[in-house]
């Protein structure tokens, strides 16, 4: 049980959001965002943010970082900082600090999240019954599934972002041999996220054209391939949408995803255009022998803002509903 009100943060590469619950099934009130760079440590950032939130006293934390929980001190995967629940509990004098894989809360949110809150990808609309999935490409990629366990709902949370991700087609192998490597290898991560995009705009630059092969800032990617300007900016975001609907076909086989796939992080609501010109869909659908059950399960862009906010909010207040791993840390 969470003593109120509740301080609550998801934590990125990038940016730290915080808000505030101030009881019990209440929303979170927003506090600020704050740059992860900016700040040395998540000390730091906590109280920028309250401070600038008009210093509300919060007696529990649950946070959500972009990382895997797995020991009392853990490092973000694409940051410095160093959290740790016992930490701030002593330096905030809270009575249980929780901390999470950033996905959990995301998950957690897809339990109820409402269809206006929501892009659909293709036709299939109806979710079924069994396991969704939440996954999302910004900074970095995340990936967790939400599985109905008897009455409650179990959040599994993934390093999904970290597995190997070869070629298929003709137009893969034309561009794979562009692709940087990461310690000899290509990742889901290396390829659908920011800085992926960038690199799979390096490639088609380097192997079509024979140009320079360094990458470009991804918004400039971004904005350059939606408008025309960039040919190679706009193959680079064609071959996103085709590749993030692989991943997406082979991690809802992976859970049986059948109540659906709902994809976060900052780049696919700005690329919705590309993700519904029915590539995407082609190749999460292409899973013989699996195809005609693939044709069923919806797939949506989640537009609401800060969603693993309103996530950590069900966390906080209906606990009991939920089955997740991560530090617990009391007081």
């Amino acid at each position: 049980m969470f003593e109120f009100p509740v301080l609550v943060g998801d934590i990125g590469g990038t940016n730290a959001r915080f808000g505030v619950i101030a009881e019990r099934g209440a929303p979170p009130r927003m506090l600020s965002h704050e740059p992860t760079r900016g700040h040395p440590d998540i000390g730091t950032a906590i109280r920028a943010a309250l401070e600038k939130g008009g210093n509300p006293e919060p007696r529990s934390a649950i946070l959500a970082i972009a990382g895997r929980v797995d020991a009392p001190s853990v490092q973000l995967t694409n940051a410095d900082w160093v959290i740790a629940a016992a930490r701030i509990g002593a330096d905030f004098d809270l009575s249980r600090v929780v901390v999470v894989n950033d996905y959990v809360p995301v998950a957690a949110g897809a339990a109820g999240i409402a269809p206006g809150d929501l892009a659909p990808i293709g036709t299939a609309t109806h979710p079924g019954r069994g396991a969704r999935l939440v996954l999302g490409p910004g900074t970095g990629f995340g990936a967790a599934a939400l599985v109905p366990y008897e009455d409650r709902l179990a959040i599994v949370s993934t390093e999904a972002g970290h597995t190997d991700f070869g070629p298929v087609d003709d137009e893969d192998f034309e561009i794979w041999p562009g692709i940087a490597r990461l310690e000899g290898r290509v990742t889901v991560e290396s390829l659908l996220s920011g800085p992926g995009l960038a690199r799979l705009h390096a490639a088609v630059k380097q192997v079509r054209a024979g140009g320079e092969g360094s990458p470009i800032d991804p918004a400039t990617v971004t904005e350059t391939g939606l408008s025309g300007e960039d040919p190679h900016a706009d193959a680079a975001i064609r071959l996103f949408a085709k590749y993030l609907g692989r991943v997406c076909g082979d991690l809802a086989l992976t859970f049986l995803a059948t109540g659906g796939v709902y994809i976060g992080g900052g780049i696919a609501p700005r690329i919705l255009t590309v993700l519904n010109d029915g590539t995407f869909r082609k190749t999460f659908e292409h899973k013989p022998p699996f195809a005609a059950m693939m044709q069923t399960i919806p797939t949506s862009v989640i537009t609401v803002h800060d969603p693993a906010l309103n996530g950590l909010a069900a966390l906080a207040s209906e606990g009991d509903r939920f089955i997740y791993h991560g530090q617990n840390w009391q007081g």
